[in-house]
């Protein structure tokens, strides 16, 4: 989640639209959206294309969004439950960004920013404080 918003948002400095955090396109659910100007790669070339994109009242909302996206949404729910049987981090994030972006460096890129040391440590601390307040 981490790793994916840094890409999306440039570490939270530049979200997409309205504290859209994680570069969620629109679909059914979302009731506000925008239209912007991206990059996108279309049969291995890079196109730039106007695409709508959700809006969001909060980072909370957009968090929220794209939690719901990957354990309960189309295409990912599938990834997400075997995730929940085999516990393998690596595959998880790697079938996710395989589609969600069509950039195909994308699931490297997320790679690689989710084992620098500064979000891995970011993890850390949230597992604790989550067992802490969870008793879990």
């Amino acid at each position: 989640m981490i790793a994916q918003w840094a890409i999306e948002s440039a570490w939270g400095a530049k979200p997409v639209g309205h504290a859209n955090y994680f570069g969620i396109k629109k679909a059914d659910r979302h009731t506000k959206c925008c239209t912007v100007t991206t990059r996108e790669i279309v049969n291995g070339k890079s196109v730039v294309e106007n695409l709508e994109f959700a809006d969001y009242d909060s980072l909370e909302d957009s968090c929220k969004d794209y939690l719901w996206l990957i354990t309960s949404g189309e295409p990912y729910h599938a990834v997400w439950e075997r995730y929940l049987s085999d516990h393998d981090l690596q595959a998880l994030v790697t079938a996710v960004a395989h589609v969600y972006a069509t950039d195909p460096a994308y699931a490297s890129l997320v790679t690689v920013i989710s084992r620098q040391e500064n979000v891995v440590q970011a993890c850390a601390i949230a597992t604790r404080a989550l067992s802490s307040l969870t008793g879990v």
